[in-house]
């Protein structure tokens, strides 16, 4: 989970630990690339803010799948998601969960994800105080 929210990212994490997942943290995106790298085999789903500076949830997401295809990418944002793909910022065929979001409602979509063909197990999740916690 990349969220630029210090707040927002303690709720998610929180959320998701709840339900049993498993939870990897990085400092911020560039975080979140290196983690994939050393962590590829552990994370299997990438939860992730669609609005960021520096590097955006899509970019980021463009770079993981360059290397991992078949990694599972959930968007999230505050914007809702026709606001987002009428403005380019994501395609019309991308899971989105809207901010704010129940913890119910966060581990519904997680689960559905993962459960879906192709789908493993896990989690990234890049928060800019807590890098490399877990």
């Amino acid at each position: 989970m990349v969220e630029d929210q210090a707040e927002v990212r303690r709720y998610t994490a929180t959320a998701l630990k709840a339900y049993g997942y498993q939870v990897i943290q990085a400092e911020n995106a560039g975080e979140a690339l290196l983690i994939g790298e050393r962590e590829s085999e552990r994370i299997h789903l990438i939860l992730t803010d669609v609005v960021m500076p520096s590097l955006s949830g899509r970019e980021l997401a463009d770079r993981l799948k360059q290397r991992w295809p078949g990694i599972k990418v959930l968007f999230m944002s505050g914007y809702t998601d026709d606001t987002i793909v009428h403005h380019g910022v994501l395609h019309e065929d991308v899971e989105f969960i809207q901010k704010p979001f129940s913890p119910d409602q966060l581990a519904i979509k997680v689960r559905e994800m993962l459960a879906a063909p192709d789908g493993l197990a896990g989690m990234v999740v890049a928060d800019e105080e807590a890098a490399g916690n877990n």
